[in-house]
């Protein structure tokens, strides 16, 4: 059996040393992505009290034209909320009930969710840009977001857009209780 001299076990520990080092310091100047609060979608968010708006975005053809707002309302309290929205001029109430979550122009989500539609009349921005809307509840204020204008280019959001036959306005949809699941995804019972 071989044995290492001295010098070269130094020498190997010394190399071993350097790797650590060097491989370690990767994470000392580069930001740990999963820490960091960033939206890792398309749609933004923010925080008014104990609700939070998550992955809001306006789809439209065209600056002037019908568009949909989506995104997601969740409500951390204890306590049922009404959020007001407020985009173009129009404004719509949604109730969000203690410790739910009311999904926004969601037309393909399963009975179990609730949902709400969104629908503005005449969207103040062209696809590309950003549109302001306000989220405000009564026990916390408001907070103006400004939320970015897409268009139905990419296959997801093509479902999203308003039908232009009909006259769009903002106005909550039945809503339904998703406290009280019903079956499997797909399941149309309610």
């Amino acid at each position: 059996m071989t044995r290492l001299r001295p010098r070269t076990a130094r020498t190997a520990a010394g190399l071993a040393a350097a790797a650590v080092l060097a491989l370690s310091g990767c994470s000392a100047t580069n930001p740990i992505a999963t820490i960091a609060d960033y939206q890792p979608s398309d749609g933004v968010a923010t925080t008014v009290g104990d609700v939070r708006v998550l992955n809001m975005i306006v789809v439209a053809q065209a600056e002037g034209q019908p568009g949909t707002l989506t995104g997601a309302l969740a409500n951390g309290s204890s306590q049922d909320e009404t959020v007001t929205l407020t985009i173009a001029g129009e404004e719509v109430r949604v109730p969000v009930a203690a410790s739910t979550t009311v999904l926004l122009g969601a037309p393909d989500a399963p009975p179990r969710y609730e949902t709400a539609d969104v629908e503005v009349a005449a969207v103040d921005a062209a696809p590309g840009g950003l549109t302001t809307v306000t989220v405000a509840t009564a026990s916390s204020g408001s907070v103006q977001l400004q939320v970015p204008v897409l268009n139905d280019k990419l296959p997801e959001y093509q479902a999203l857009l308003p039908d232009t036959t009909a006259t769009s306005t903002a106005t909550p949809a039945a809503t339904r209780d998703a406290s009280q699941p019903s079956g499997q995804e797909g399941d149309e019972e309610g």
